[in-house]
């Protein structure tokens, strides 16, 4: 029997691999520029769709910077009114106490020896209190600090040269009343021209300040529109696209932003109505009260100066009815506001004609009871009722003023911290409402 033999299976070898062109590379993926990126990014109607979500979003967050800082910027005014108001009425205050103590000196040198011991602690304590408002006001304002520095050197000299003046009048020495004289051209030509500047560049920062309130509304308004128009615009365009009318969320956040624009754009509003409000009343009246009392005293010192004169005191005479003109002006502005200091000042310059009858007809000594005499036929009586009464004013005027500034400013919603959270959050509810459509691309 013949055995066949089976061949053992062939042996398959390893297929070689393809053999590669000499001085080929492999192929790599397409490499694309930024610009290739971002043209792919905003390409086609996805594209659209992102473009409208980055600048909503941010415009959004834009309108509640906008919104805070214009909230910031009337809550700012109205503080710095505030601040500044008090300052010009300390200003106010320094310019009165300084006169109000030179009337005393010139009222009381016409006395001789020993002046009256109420007109001496007047005077004493008008020169305390001045000298303790300039130091406050130099701390509340540290632009009129260099001016307040002058100021202060003035009054030392002012009261070296008063002292000099008493001295010699209790000795009755003539020379007594050059000295006074040089007291006060120290005070007219030195102190209050100094006092004047600081009333005037605080009274135009307190004007300032008042314009300033209202124009939050600028920054509130421009942003909430340029806001709204971009959302509004986008829902019509995602209308057209899409043909859904309404998008829930993005309508969401121009709500949002429409109702931060009513709410907070009335805050503003009232805000500045009070402010003007403030300006046209008790803040005018205090201003006008402040100087009619400084040209009252400045009409008393003149006053005293056309007695100590005697009979070569017309240049004195012809400053007391300058300043008593002032007075006139200033009350006629002010009208009820005044209380009863304007009826006051007319019997004071009716007690001051009857003076000048009496020196001008050679019966000094008359003249000079008149003008220092206590009793109610005098000129000091009405002069008093004067002080009394528009020192309460005066006072009443100036916090309320400062009250309704406060009032004012507690009376601003709290968009000043809320703005920004609002701008995010209409920010995030426009990038939902697109992000739902951009959604449907995927």
């Amino acid at each position: 029997m013949t055995q066949t033999v089976s061949a053992p299976p062939a042996t398959r070898l390893p297929s070689a691999a393809p053999a590669v062109p000499t001085g080929t590379q492999p192929q790599q993926p397409p490499h694309r520029s930024p610009q290739g990126v971002v043209n792919v990014f905003f390409h086609g109607t996805p594209g659209r769709l992102r473009a409208l979500l980055i600048a909503s979003a941010v415009i959004a967050v834009l309108f509640g910077a906008a919104a805070a800082q214009g909230f910031r910027q009337s809550d700012g005014a109205l503080q710095r009114a505030e601040a500044n108001t008090a300052q010009l009425v300390r200003v106010q205050a320094i310019h009165t106490n300084l006169v109000a103590a030179n009337a005393d000196a010139t009222n009381a040198f016409l006395v001789g020896g020993l002046e009256p011991p109420a007109q001496r602690q007047h005077f004493v304590d008008s020169l305390a209190t001045a000298s303790k408002l300039i130091a406050e006001a130099a701390t509340a304002q540290p632009a009129d600090q260099t001016v307040l520095g002058q100021l202060n050197t003035t009054l030392l000299t002012y009261n070296g040269q008063i002292e000099q003046a008493r001295t010699n009048n209790r000795q009755g020495l003539p020379i007594g009343s050059q000295y006074l004289k040089d007291a006060n051209a120290t005070l007219q030509n030195d102190s209050l021209p100094l006092l004047n500047a600081l009333v005037s560049a605080n009274e135009g920062r307190v004007d300032t300040e008042f314009d300033g309130v209202g124009g939050g509304n600028v920054w509130l308004i421009v942003g909430g529109l340029i806001s709204l128009a971009v959302l509004v615009l986008t829902m019509v365009w995602l209308a057209r696209r899409t043909h859904r009318y309404l998008n829930v969320p993005i309508a969401a956040g121009a709500v949002l932003v429409l109702l931060t624009m009513v709410v907070g754009g009335a805050g503003l509003a009232g805000a500045s109505s009070s402010a003007k409000d403030t300006f046209d009343g008790e803040y005018s009246d205090a201003r006008v009260l402040a100087t009619a009392r400084i040209a009252a005293y400045d009409a008393k010192s003149n006053e005293s100066l056309t007695l100590i004169a005697r009979g070569s005191g017309a240049d004195f005479e012809k400053a007391w009815k300058a300043a008593a003109d002032r007075v006139d002006q200033q009350l006629a502005t002010i009208g009820t506001g005044a209380g009863n200091a304007p009826s006051a000042w007319e019997e004071y310059k009716v007690a001051h004609l009857a003076i000048r009858k009496a020196d001008d007809g050679g019966n000094w000594d008359a003249a000079v009871d008149q003008a220092i005499g206590t009793g109610p036929k005098t000129a000091t009586a009405p002069f008093t009722n004067f002080d009394k009464s528009s020192t309460a004013k005066l006072a009443e005027a100036s916090d309320a003023a400062q009250a309704q500034l406060a009032d004012a400013r507690g009376s601003l919603p709290p968009i000043g911290w809320l703005g920004l959270p609002i701008g995010i959050l209409a920010a995030l509810l426009a990038a939902w409402g697109l992000s739902q459509r951009l959604g449907e691309y995927r």
